[in-house]
């Protein structure tokens, strides 16, 4: 699971991007998961009467955590939040780790935002923590997080690839498939993420020649 890898993923990742964007709007509604045993109670969603998406966020201020609803992970499972998108996206020579560029604010906001596609969301990733900590438990004697590094990654091999995973583990597949793709969206997307994949869009240009030669050639075009 190296950095590289993470990149091809980061194109499944990019068509969820905007959903997040409009997220941050005014609407404060749904409501937060019921709490499992062992853990604290998570904050009740303030009521509301918005409809809709609500309007659009002010894109030209700073948005902080929390601001627009009530978040959903206990400080575990930011930890744990932390630890897996780090195994997923490590730092290198490059570039910081997911978790040193605000990768877990990033997955705090989307389990907790009230809209449908977030809320559908929500109970993969929360049941994903669940079976990471069960797991970790039913093989090493402790929870994820506590684990070394090489056993959280025994785990993250048997249930990275769903081709690969046995019946019994697919749902775990299926929410490890929903957080790397979480994890390379808010990776991606900040300014370190774009730095490391080359990107410079929006950035103005005194002229631009068009694609290199070399692109069109590899694209088979004229």
């Amino acid at each position: 699971m190296d950095r590289r890898t993470t990149i091809k993923w980061v194109m499944a990742a990019s068509a969820a991007w905007p959903q997040l964007m409009r997220t941050a709007a005014a609407a404060q509604a749904g409501s937060a998961p019921a709490p499992t045993a062992g853990t604290a109670p998570r904050p009740a969603a303030t009521p509301t009467a918005a409809q809709g998406y609500g309007t659009d966020p002010n894109l030209l201020v700073a948005h902080h955590p929390g601001e627009h609803w009530p978040l959903t992970l206990t400080p575990p499972e930011r930890r744990l939040a932390g630890v897996l998108a780090d195994l997923i996206i490590p730092a290198d020579d490059h570039s910081p780790s997911a978790s040193s560029v605000g990768v877990v604010d990033f997955i705090d906001e989307w389990v907790s935002a009230p809209y449908p596609d977030f809320e559908h969301d929500r109970p993969i990733v929360l049941g994903g923590f669940r079976w990471l900590d069960a797991e970790a438990g039913r093989r090493f004697g402790k929870g994820f997080a506590g684990l070394a590094a090489s056993q959280q990654a025994e785990i993250c091999d048997d249930i990275c690839d769903a081709g690969r995973a046995a019946p019994a583990l697919q749902e775990a597949a299926r929410f490890f498939a929903v957080f790397r793709d979480l994890t390379a969206g808010g990776f991606y997307s900040s300014p370190a993420g774009a730095k490391d994949l080359g990107y410079i869009g929006n950035v103005p240009l005194a002229r631009f020649d068009g694609p290199s030669p070399e692109l069109l050639r590899m694209l088979n075009l004229p």
